[in-house]
This record gives C-alpha cells, sequence and structure tokens, in this order.
C-alpha cells in the first residue's frame, strides 16, 4: 500500500509540475513529470521539518533536482535554456528560477501531508463476486 501511495503522491506532483510549466512556457517535456515527481516526493519528506529548515531547503531541492534532470537530459538545451539568466550556472539552473521555487515549495510542502492523509485514508471500493454480498 506504501509503494501505490509514494506512486500516486509522485503522480500527482509530476502532475502539477508539467500543468505549471505549461501555463508558464506553454509547453513541457516528459522529463518534466519525472522531475516533478521527484520533487513533490522529496518536498514531501521536507515537510515535517521544522519551518527554519524547509522554508530555505525547499527552493534547492527543487533547484538540485532540476540541475540534476537538466545535466542527464538537456544536454542540447532543447528543453530550457537559462544561458542568457543572470548567474546561471551550466545554462541549467539560475538564481531567478531558484527565487521562483520559494512559494511553489511552500505549497507543495502544504498539499503533500494533505494528499498524503487522504491517500491513507482512502478505501478501495470492494468488488462484487456475484453473489450479492
Amino acid at each position: 500500500m506504501e509503494l501505490m501511495k509514494k506512486t500516486a503522491l509522485g503522480c500527482i506532483g509530476g502532475g502539477i509540475y508539467v500543468g505549471l510549466e505549461l501555463l508558464w512556457r506553454g509547453r513541457s517535456h516528459i522529463s518534466m513529470f519525472a522531475a516533478g515527481g521527484v520533487c513533490f516526493l522529496l518536498l514531501g519528506r521536507l515537510s515535517r521539518a521544522p519551518a527554519a529548515v524547509r522554508i530555505p531547503l525547499g527552493p534547492l531541492v527543487i533547484t538540485a533536482v532540476e540541475l540534476s534532470t537538466g545535466l542527464l537530459v538537456n544536454r542540447d538545451y532543447a528543453v530550457w535554456d537559462y544561458r542568457g539568466s543572470p548567474g546561471n550556472f551550466l545554462g541549467q539552473i539560475c538564481p531567478i528560477y531558484t527565487a521562483l521555487w520559494f512559494p511553489l515549495s511552500l505549497a507543495a510542502m502544504a498539499l503533500y501531508p494533505r494528499l498524503e492523509k487522504l491517500l491513507t485514508n482512502y478505501r478501495m471500493p470492494r468488488r462484487n463476486n456475484g453473489t450479492g454480498n
């Protein structure tokens, strides 16, 4: 059950990430679904930490996942390209987007425990085995 719950949470996070990218840029990439899922799961773990820890670390988690994803799948800058942004690192991450991750990470860390609780309390409907019970 725990694996199914984590898989569902990862898929929800991936879907949200892709949805935000579609709203922001008008396009996304399949790798962003995976990156968003990983970010959401990591931020979910971080959501249990004290505010003094989670608030500054949230955006850094997203930035680290973005850098890792970029180094793996964005070597040709076809997914995103921050080379023109001030303070960028290898065109994969930049301070401007790290700052934008603050509100996103806070929202994710507030949403994660609620969704986790909802999924924990969810009961699969029983299948009718044809006996009328």
